[in-house]
């Protein structure tokens, strides 16, 4: 196998989404050299068979056994039977990861009786060959623009090898930091998680993949932040917090959802009607392929609710869920079940014909096979690394910068001493679930720094100080030697990939080894020193604030990570991005999330009897959209244009504020305008502030321009415990500014309030 990323040891819609993909179909038969069939799908007479026409027709030949063959997912493993696939045996594949044996694969499928072409999957959670920021770092880019270019690059990259079907987004909110998976997500928040989530899907359809929501529900409320343990969730805290994500990604056409591996209030998911039936597909209308995450159809034995293969089977296809990933159940035991009578063919039927619409969609019954020879020249184009370096410079979040430490002055700075473990580290630098990302394609932060300083003519003298396990003190003595000859300091310190992404969830969140240690050395060295923070997540950051002068968040970067750092330390790009999650002082304030609840007695400092610790504040030691820039935004009072929002049973109703925000500072810049939305008085108690608007504004010096915030009624509201929206009557508030801790606000009123059906505010349209 080759860059093998299955989802971990544990992982790995349609009709709406047919005109989409018949429209893109020739963009993408492009993509991957196909003419021929393009030439054929424009000249297609009008009088051609309808897709609907089609999945009958194939239906109406297919055995029972090949029915259940495409519902049955395999992976790329040594002990899998290679003619399972040329007999019809199998749907789709995963971790056939390059164009060979993507190629290979396929053509045994269509070279079984029926001929039908395999969905080939792979977690392109960021980038395939050219891998990205992690989702968590591209989340602080605030940008759906910029993340659904991301992914649309990501796309076409992985079109083509072959591939067809991504395993993502993750549209999990992630609530605690301890949790692995954390970085695959979009952050704490669920309005930006969902737009972004939006986003993702869209670029994915851009650049010629199917994607796939994952995973449905719950898994960010994981007990202790631990991967695979259980979850329990409030109906409306799931129905408020955890599932518009994934309204959202519907809504932009998500082609499949996934099961969490989880068990949700004592019910695993892969086995739960109520949530895979009831909610998703009657509640949000999703019409999409349901399939299960690794080995989960098998897992309902193993989580107490099956005593066999073949119940397992029955509770897991009963709850809703189309396609088995990796176990071989439902090839093994579907057709025996329908036999029995326990299980009718007629819903058999409904789940093959969700998989087929997918496949006549996405146009693989008139799409060629992938031309293998010539997909290696279509990996790291320049146009894709262009934008992944876009990309990793708009993550970057700058958290201090005291005495203006950075950007970088050629003029005051001729020497720079990097230092750090992570400063020439390219496998860290890919990260976890890297698709097939290559440590020679990566341009390390040491490179990248190198060249930037050099064409200023700035020396760069690199001392590692300790290696990435930093146990050993034997490179100190080297480094603090060069931070003494040198006019500044860089440090490059923080988590290695492995303390990232699934199965990877960590009691502590500080850094390993002794790299506080050499920092503290290197800065005794009487030289500034600015902090480049690496890894998936915030860590504890200890005495580093005290000790460096700038701190700039790289997080996990990927090919392009080090020209992306060089640019913004030298300052030829501002940072603009701001913090998807909360900056925790101490793991032990884990979950910590700015959307709290006020309390009974909320947090007065150094109050005992009040909200908190004895022994720590519970503030975060930055807060969610925390972001510094080269320059400085002074924002004006929000302007509700609608003072009197008239909801009354108008869906379609909108709450209109403006902000001015003006550029105070000497250089340009972007700002990223926050509204927070609040409901002082309310028939349950609800979060002090919610994000429900973000606007980018590039603003030169002295350079003023208004935020403009639409805000539909629906986001005004929660949700009661069996789905049902309610938007209350009533004063409500809304704060501008530039993060969670934002202070300008302004009031306005509901007039009328309105209540809709459940599931029918986020339904898909």
């Amino acid at each position: 196998m080759i860059g093998v990323d299955k989802d971990g040891p544990g992982e790995t819609g349609m009709r709406g989404m047919m005109a989409r993909w018949a429209g893109r179909a020739a963009a993408a038969w492009l993509c991957l050299g196909a003419a021929q069939a393009q030439t054929q799908a424009q000249t297609t007479s009008i009088e051609a068979p309808s897709v609907e026409a089609r999945v009958e027709a194939l239906l109406a030949r297919m055995t029972l056994e090949e029915k259940a063959g495409q519902l049955n997912l395999i992976s790329n493993e040594p002990l899998n039977d290679p003619g399972a696939i040329r007999r019809g045996e199998v749907g789709a594949v995963i971790n056939f990861s390059n164009a060979w044996l993507a190629a290979e694969a396929d053509g045994l499928a269509r070279a079984s009786r029926l001929g039908i072409p395999l969905l080939v999957g792979l977690d392109v959670v960021h980038g395939y060959r050219t891998v990205f920021p992690l989702p968590l770092a591209l989340a602080a880019s605030f940008d759906p623009g910029l993340v659904r270019r991301a992914a649309a690059a990501m796309a076409r990259e992985s079109a083509s090898v072959g591939l067809n079907w991504t395993f993502a987004p993750m549209a999990d909110v992630a609530r605690d930091l301890r949790w692995g998976r954390v970085v695959e997500g979009l952050g704490e928040d669920p309005w930006l998680t969902g737009r972004l989530t939006a986003a993702q899907v869209e670029g994915f359809r851009d650049g010629g993949l199917a994607s796939t929501l994952k995973h449905c529900a719950g898994y960010g409320a994981v007990l202790g932040g631990r991967d695979y343990d259980a979850t329990f969730v409030a109906p409306t805290e799931l129905h408020d917090l955890h599932l518009p994500p994934f309204r959202a990604g519907i809504r932009a056409g998500a082609d499949a959802v996934m099961t969490a591996l989880t068990a949700l209030n004592g019910v695993p998911t892969t086995a739960d009607g109520g949530l895979m039936t009831g909610i998703l597909r009657r509640q949000m209308g999703f019409s999409g392929l349901v399939v299960a995450d690794w080995q989960a159809v098998a897992s309902l034995v193993k989580h107490g609710v099956a005593r066999d293969g073949a119940e397992a089977t029955r509770k897991a296809f009963a709850a809703g869920v189309d396609m088995d990933m990796t176990s071989g159940l439902y090839l093994r035991h579907l057709p025996d079940e329908v036999r029995a009578g326990r299980i009718t063919e007629a819903a058999v039927d409904a789940a093959v014909r969700r998989v087929l619409r997918l496949k006549f969609g996405l146009g693989l019954f008139d799409r060629p096979l992938v031309e293998a020879s010539n997909a290696e020249g279509r990996l790291l184009l320049p146009e894709t690394r262009r934008i992944a370096r876009e990309a990793a410079r708009a993550s970057l979040v700058l958290l201090q910068n005291r005495e203006d430490v950075l950007p970088i002055d050629p003029s005051r700075v001729r020497r720079i001493a990097l230092v750090g473990p992570f400063a020439d580290a390219a496998w860290d630098q890919v990260g976890p679930h890297e698709g097939n990302g290559q440590p020679h394609d990566t341009v390390t932060i040491l490179s990248g720094l190198r060249e930037r300083a050099a064409a200023s003519g700035v020396e760069v003298v690199f001392a590692e100080g300790c290696p990435r396990v930093c146990t050993d003190r034997t490179g100190f003595a080297a480094a603090v030697e060069a931070a003494r000859g040198a006019d500044l300091v860089v440090a490059v310190m923080g988590e290695p990939r492995d303390r990232s992404g699934e199965g990877s969830s960590t009691a502590y969140l500080d850094w390993p080894g002794l790299q506080h240690d050499l920092l503290a050395a290197v800065a005794d060295a009487g030289k500034p020193v600015a902090l480049v923070v690496f890894g998936g997540r915030p860590t504890e950051l200890g005495r580093a604030p005290e000790r460096a002068h700038a701190m700039l968040m790289a997080w996990i970067p990927g090919t392009e990570g080090g020209p992306a750092i060089a640019d913004v330390l030298f300052g030829d790009v501002g940072p603009s991005g701001k913090l998807p999650v909360s900056w925790p002082r101490t793991v032990g304030q884990m979950p910590l999330t700015y959307d709290t609840l006020p309390g009974g007695r909320p947090h007065i400092p150094n109050s005992r009897w009040t909200m908190g610790y004895a022994d720590a504040s519970p503030l975060p030691l930055f807060p969610f959209g925390h972001g510094l820039s080269y320059t400085s935004f002074a924002y004006g009072e929000p302007e509700v244009l609608t003072p009197k929002v008239g909801v009354g049973d108008r869906y379609e109703a909108v709450l209109e504020v403006r902000t001015p925000v003006t550029n105070i500072g000497p250089r340009p810049g972007r700002a990223v305008a926050q509204l927070y939305l609040g409901q002082p008085v309310a028939a349950r108690s609800r979060p002090k502030r919610l994000l429900k608007g973000a606007v980018l504004l590039d603003l030169a010096s002295g350079e003023t321009a208004y935020a403009n915030f639409r805000i539909p009624a629906r986001d005004l509201g929660y949700h009661e415990p069996d789905g049902t929206l309610v938007v209350e009557p009533g004063e409500y508030r809304v704060t501008v500014g530039g993060d969670s801790a934002a202070t300008q606000t302004a009031r306005f009123t509901v007039e009328t309030g309105w209540r809709g059906p459940p599931g029918g505010d986020q339904a898909q349209r």
